[in-house]
């Protein structure tokens, strides 16, 4: 996989961002962390991808446009509810607030489609008719629009388990949240769900689900987290093609993370065989849907800060200007 320059752009992926200085860290599938002893987080994108919870290969420019989406959508609804950023030291980085994490994530969705264990068309198509405590009619189609907008909740799972669906009784029943949380949570969700809805489809696009995770302050907020609207965390179809797609049998056209799923689920049964290794060219293809997401949403061009300096060395560079503590 090479750029017009013939430089490998799989050499300038950032797969590895564990720096010894900074305290606390702990590596999820896609970000690494770190909690700092003054109450705040260092989260870095790192350009590795995953899906059907396994981290499959690396992609360029992947985590410097999950963290400038994030960045649009956060500052876009910072007016319906409060976020955990603090500062963005670097294309790939975010500061933020510690917060107690909520032990659910909101799932938003417009209609019936995904191709997880947990997405509701594979459910559906499994002869499921009450999802998520939600009762559906026979004879829907696949990526058909939702009568209703959704919440289908999950639990969240312990890194390379899957997550669990769980309706909104259960979730007040088990103590996970009281009957109060849940209620601001569900209306919050909503909300940014209509907001998003709104600003994509202003771009041409159809916002079709996301996930939201939320987490408490030290004085008991509902504070907004992680990530948000993003293509890792969100599903975006191009308005335009939808209808006649969709009359087509076809999938609509996508530019998320829902390409990789299905170019997956074509060759194997992720949940069961190995999965293949992804060629290069897929790889590349997955990258430009990502940058076609961020300039269509934020009306922007996509800027790649890779001017011959590794990823890994800037990150370092933008650390050590914010946290000389740590760096020395």
């Amino acid at each position: 996989m090479t750029g017009d320059s013939g430089i490998s752009l799989a050499s300038q992926c950032l797969t590895d961002a564990h720096f010894p200085e900074l305290p606390g860290f702990y590596r999820g599938k896609v970000r690494d962390t770190y909690r700092l002893p003054d109450g705040r987080q260092v989260m870095i994108a790192t350009d590795r991808q995953s899906a059907f919870d396994q981290v499959l290969a690396a992609v360029p420019f992947k985590g410097q446009v999950l963290n400038q989406t994030a960045r649009f959508w956060f500052e876009a609804t910072a007016d319906i509810c409060p976020n955990h950023v603090i500062d963005y030291p670097d294309p790939n980085v975010v500061v933020a607030r510690h917060l107690d994490m909520m032990p659910i994530e909101m799932i938003v969705r417009d209609y019936l489609t995904g191709s997880t264990d947990t997405s509701i068309w594979t459910m559906y198509a499994r002869g499921e008719r009450v999802l998520y405590g939600h009762r559906f009619p026979d004879g829907m189609a696949k990526n058909e629009k939702l009568p209703d907008t959704i919440l289908t909740p999950t639990t969240k799972a312990i890194q390379g388990e899957h997550d669990a669906p769980i309706t909104a009784d259960e979730i007040v029943a088990r103590g996970l949240l009281s009957q109060s949380q849940w209620d601001a949570v569900a209306g919050i969700s909503l909300a940014l769900f209509a907001r998003g809805r709104e600003i994509a489809a202003e771009q041409g696009l159809i916002l079709v689900d996301t996930k939201y995770e939320f987490g408490l302050d030290d004085d008991g907020t509902i504070v907004l987290a992680d990530e948000v609207h993003t293509p890792d965390s969100s599903r975006y179809w191009r308005r335009g093609s939808y209808a006649d797609r969709l009359a087509a049998v076809k999938e609509p056209e996508g530019l998320d993370k829902e390409f990789l799923r299905l170019w997956i689920s074509d060759r194997c049964d992720p949940y069961k065989d190995p999965i293949p290794a992804i060629p290069d060219e897929t790889l590349l293809a997955f990258s430009q849907k990502y940058i076609a997401l961020y300039e269509t949403v934020t009306g922007k061009p996509f800027v790649r800060e890779n001017g011959g300096e590794p990823i890994r060395d800037r990150v370092r560079r933008n650390l050590a200007g914010v946290l000389p503590e740590y760096f020395g």
